[in-house]
C-alpha cells in the first residue's frame, strides 16, 4: 500500500500499535520509532520475549498474550520471520499489518488481505507519520507535509 489517503487514515485511526521486536535498547530503531510513537499519541504494545517491560509499558512474550484489542502489528522481524506473525494478527483480529523498512512478504501479506487486514510494507509508522502530519525534523529538515495534497485535519 503506498496511497497517501490510506497512510493518513491508518495512522489517524489506529492508535494502539503492537510492535513486534521492540527493543529495550535506546540505540535501535524500533526504540526510537516507538517513543516517537507514545509521544504522538499512540498506545504502543512491546512484544518482545526477552523483556518484562519497554519504555514503562508492559512486555508480552507474543501477540497472543496481548489481553486488550490490537489495531496494528509493526513487524520488526526479518523477512524470513514475518509469516508466523502473521498467522498471530489475523487470529488476534489486527486491522493492519505493517512491516517496516526493507520488509517486503507479498505471500505473507496477501494472506493478511484476504483474511481482511490492510498491509503496508517497507515502510516506518514514525517516519510516514511524521511525513504526513508534520514533524520531519531529526536532522534539521523540516517541510511541514510532504504531499500534493493538503490533509483534511492536520493533528499534533
Amino acid at each position: 500500500m503506498t496511497d497517501i489517503r490510506d497512510l493518513r487514515r491508518i495512522l489517524n485511526d489506529y492508535k494502539r500499535v503492537a510492535i513486534v521486536g521492540l527493543s529495550a535498547d535506546w540505540s535501535r530503531p524500533s526504540n526510537f520509532a516507538a517513543k516517537y510513537l507514545i509521544d504522538h499519541g499512540f498506545e504502543v504494545i512491546p512484544v518482545n520475549p526477552k523483556y518484562d517491560e519497554i519504555l514503562g509499558q508492559k512486555c508480552y512474550a507474543d501477540l497472543e498474550d496481548i489481553p486488550t484489542p490490537v489495531d496494528v502489528v509493526d513487524l520488526f522481524q526479518r523477512v524470513d520471520r514475518i509469516p508466523p506473525f502473521v498467522d498471530q494478527a489475523i487470529k488476534i483480529g489486527a486491522k493492519v499489518v505493517w512491516m517496516q523498512l526493507g520488509i517486503i512478504h507479498e505471500e505473507a501479506a496477501q494472506k493478511a488481505r484476504d483474511a481482511g487486514l490492510e498491509v503496508v510494507m517497507d515502510r516506518c509508522m514514525k517516519i510516514e507519520y511524521a511525513r504526513l502530519f508534520g514533524g520531519l525534523n531529526t536532522i534539521g529538515v523540516n517541510t511541514g507535509v510532504i504531499s500534493a495534497q493538503r490533509p483534511r485535519q492536520f493533528n499534533r
